[in-house]
């Protein structure tokens, strides 16, 4: 892994055209930048300025509900649902020794799965409906932009399939029903004298394909270089923050990194952000792809079925998830 000081920022424009030129120094910069920093912006990503403001927007009139609102749409099954502060912890995180939970609250909109979904008639994990508050147009505010994260991210992995030498058809099939979550988080100011092991968001790796973020002004993101120095990566206007996570870097067997961030706000002031995870679906089995393994890098990593393996974090982290004891 190369030592970095600073994220870069890439020009996305190619996803929008058919310039296979184009797409080639794309998947070019995308495997250099998630090659050796596993963090880069991206610009010219195609998604209004104006449905960013609104699901911000949205997501702060959740939050400024009473408790007894939230908690009627809290957290189920599902993974569908409003996230109380102090109810989600990695403990499964390699990076810290997380005892206390993330200081945080959510709401989490996943994939919209009706009764006639093939999902929902399989049994498939997490399959299944989203919940609602009961807020004039929040629902159709959030879910226009969910439905254009989504396509941006079938974008995105047409060009980190490329980058990783995959043909994007070999990869398109584990995508046709995604998984995905939008998840709108509020992060309320931390006392600075609160002990070291208190996060907004522990340090941890995030656990799917592709991560892409949306944040405010307020600041607190930090990413982690390969030396374990923490830098941040504050807002850019235009632009989302855009991260490799686990699957891909098993797929990549390595070679696209998952890199350790967390979120410690000392603003005094209220963050918001809005992450986007881009994910296949439950059913996929993880296998390196030939285009990654070789006689130097031979097979790092077991088969995973994805569904198992969110199955064993979300039980690891939540406590809506928990098995009885």
């Amino acid at each position: 892994m190369t030592e970095f000081t600073e994220i870069p920022v890439i020009d996305v424009n190619a996803i929008h055209g058919d310039d296979e030129q184009a797409k080639r120094c794309l998947a070019t910069r995308f495997a250099d930048t998630y090659g050796t920093t596993g963090f880069g912006y991206i610009k010219n990503h195609g998604v209004p300025k104006d449905l960013i403001d609104r699901v911000f927007q949205a997501s702060a009139r959740f939050h400024a509900l009473p408790a007894r609102a939230k908690m009627a749409v809290e957290l189920n099954g599902q993974h569908r649902g409003f996230i109380p502060i102090n109810t989600s912890t990695d403990i499964n995180s390699k990076l810290a020794d997380v005892r206390k939970p993330n200081q945080s609250e959510s709401f989490m909109i996943m994939r919209e799965d009706g009764p006639d979904s093939p999902d929902v008639q399989a049994g498939a994990y997490l399959a299944g409906p989203n919940q609602w508050p009961d807020l004039e147009g929040f629902k159709a505010d959030v879910m226009a932009y969910h439905d254009a994260m989504a396509g941006l991210g079938r974008r995105l992995m047409d060009i980190a399939a490329r980058a990783i030498g995959v043909d994007p058809d070999e990869v398109a099939p584990a995508f046709e029903r995604p998984t995905t979550w939008l998840r709108l988080l509020y992060y309320p100011p931390a006392n600075p004298m609160d002990d070291d092991d208190v996060f907004g968001s522990a340090p941890h790796t995030d656990f799917g394909c592709l991560t892409i973020l949306a944040q405010d002004d307020i600041g607190g993101l930090q990413v982690q270089t390969p030396a374990g120095k923490w830098i941040d990566a504050p807002r850019i206007p235009g632009t989302f923050v855009v991260n490799v996570g686990d699957m891909l870097h098993r797929w990549s067997n390595g070679r696209l990194l998952s890199t350790p961030h967390r979120v410690i706000n000392l603003s005094g002031k209220s963050r918001y952000s809005c992450p986007f995870f881009f994910d296949p679906n439950v059913a996929t089995t993880i296998v390196p792809f030939a285009s990654c393994v070789s006689e130097e890098n031979p097979s790092r990593f077991e088969p995973t079925v994805f569904g198992e393996f969110l199955k064993q974090e979300l039980e690891a982290g939540y406590d809506k998830h928990k098995k009885a004891p």
